[in-house]
């Protein structure tokens, strides 16, 4: 008898670049050396105090659930830490602690999108987005953007796309895979133009701390309604924990809380002791080092990628990706990261994944590799780049 599935099953989209990190990991297992630049995960482990943290968490028997908000004394240090770096005044009780950010975009998809209603995305974008929308019986409406926009929405496309189905926007900044930011004024202008058609804005802030060379301004500097999506991954390099966090205007919260209660009854209780140590000055410095790592990554890369003809129109200021336009190399972009993988074992991904709008010509590099390896990717990149000449 055949299995049946659901149709929203059928309709989610495979990650791309997992075969390819499949084929990376069996050529690894081989023996190759293979230089991942595909994942979206810091090479960093967890800082020393976090993981100390979670150990006694462990050892004092912290293995029971916590409130489905989250531990009060998580949400009132993500609160002094907004406190810190943006200069809000932001309720703790506005704050609900996530498994990952993935919880707090499930939590924000379920309560703000009813079925056949979508909210606007920018593409090229991180494609979960577009999933859990999908998962709560909504939808994506996908609209393209170029380095014209900075890789972002603006009022003027938000207003020539908007329908009747439109119930809001889902932004981020900075941007996956783009690495782009939306400053304030920006912010301000998306906000304006939704309330004008009572629609939510939704920010993704995970990448917030990742910037170089300028501060990511947060929405909530110029618009206290809007939801924001935030994570422990990327900055605080704790991907393997799950904890995210989002912040929804005071009405919301019930609602969510209502919705966290039946999805996941409560974030990991041992990952919320250890995230108390993310605020502590000594790791606050051990990740301000991590960030300036990750700046010298970029500025090497960008400039290196470029000399070897990869086009990538607009400087990242943020997150760990630069989002490379192939086309000067001919081909699609699958196939060239294959042809990367089998010949030179050096991954990176193609911009498949991140949606429709010249995802072809596209890809995506993961700065998350220290200087010598990736100058070493450079060498094989530029020694694929003529046996890739002579292949397609």
């Amino acid at each position: 008898m055949a299995t049946s599935y659901s149709a929203r099953s059928r309709a989610i989209e495979p990650f791309h670049v997992m075969a390819l990190l499949a084929r990376a990991n069996e050529l690894q297992a081989a023996g190759h050396d293979v230089i991942h630049l595909e994942i979206g995960e810091p090479d960093f482990t967890t800082a020393a105090p976090i993981i100390a943290a979670g150990q006694a968490a462990l050892a004092a028997g912290h293995t029971r659930y916590t409130a489905a908000r989250g531990l009060p004394a998580l949400r009132e240090a993500i609160a002094g830490f907004y406190a810190e770096r943006n200069g809000i005044t932001l309720d703790p009780e506005r704050i609900l602690v996530t498994p990952g950010g993935s919880g707090a975009l499930l939590l924000a998809s379920a309560l703000l999108v009813d079925p056949g209603k979508h909210w606007l995305l920018a593409d090229p974008g991180y494609p979960c987005n577009r999933h859990f929308l999908r998962l709560v019986e909504a939808s994506a409406q996908l609209v393209p953007v170029g380095a014209e926009t900075h890789y972002q929405l603006t009022p003027e496309l938000l207003e020539r796309h908007w329908n009747a189905d439109s119930v809001g926007a889902l932004v981020a900044s900075p941007a996956n895979p783009t690495g782009t930011l939306l400053g304030r004024e920006a912010l301000a202008a998306l906000s304006a133009t939704l309330k004008a058609r009572s629609g939510h804005l939704v920010v993704d802030e995970i990448y917030h701390g990742l910037t170089y060379g300028c501060e990511a301004a947060s929405v909530l500097e110029v618009d206290d309604s809007a939801f924001v999506l935030n994570s422990f991954s990327k900055y605080f390099g704790m991907t393997g924990w799950r904890l995210g966090w989002l912040v929804a205007p005071p009405e919301a919260v019930p609602e969510l809380e209502k919705l966290a209660q039946n999805l996941y009854i409560s974030a990991p209780s041992m990952a919320q002791h250890a995230a108390l140590a993310c605020f502590q000055p000594e790791t606050l410095a051990l990740l301000e080092e991590r960030r300036h790592a990750f700046g010298q990554r970029r500025d090497y890369l960008l400039p290196a990628l470029r000399s070897l003809g990869f086009r990538i129109e607009v400087e990242p200021e943020g997150a760990f990706y630069l989002y490379a336009d192939i086309s000067a190399f001919g081909g699609d972009a699958y196939r060239f990261c294959q042809h990367f993988i089998e010949t030179e074992h050096v991954a990176f991904t193609p911009g498949l994944d991140f949606g429709h709008h010249r995802a072809e010509c596209h890809v995506r590099f993961a700065y998350t590799q220290s200087l010598e390896r990736l100058e070493q990717a450079v060498e094989r990149i530029a020694r694929g780049l003529r046996t890739w000449a002579a292949v397609r």
